[in-house]
């Protein structure tokens, strides 16, 4: 399968525009943004996203709980997903790793390499 659509939780709207830019214009890919859990579960079913790139810090829901609540809907129980997030201490990752995330992306990311670090850890997850 291609990576074509992105479903992007982050609550910062300064970070959603570069996100958008780096994604889209650079990466080619569909995104689909949402400012928070609550909205991510409402636009994901609609929306079937081939990937879910999650902010870990966001108030009310976070990341890892709105990757928890989507990993109950039967059509994300198995959709790659990547955290971002300025927390990239080995024992961080290995914890998101814990939660079912493919890979993830330290913050403050580079818009010009965003997109190729996705792709990179989409292809590694596709090999198994």
């Amino acid at each position: 399968m291609t990576l074509e659509r992105i479903l992007y939780v982050e609550d910062e709207t300064d970070i959603q525009a570069v996100a958008r830019m780096a994604l889209e214009m650079v990466g080619g890919y569909t995104l689909q943004i949402c400012s928070s859990g609550q909205e991510a579960l409402e636009a994901a079913p609609a929306f079937d996203p081939h990937l879910i790139l999650l902010d870990v810090m966001m108030p009310g829901m976070d990341g890892p709980t709105t990757l928890q609540n989507l990993r109950q809907l039967d059509a994300f129980a198995s959709t790659p997903a990547i955290f971002m997030t300025a927390k990239v201490q080995p024992a961080e990752v290995a914890h998101y790793k814990s939660l079912g995330a493919i890979g993830v992306i330290a913050k403050p990311f580079d818009p010009m390499s965003l997109s190729n670090q996705i792709k990179e850890l989409w292809e590694e997850a596709s090999r198994g």
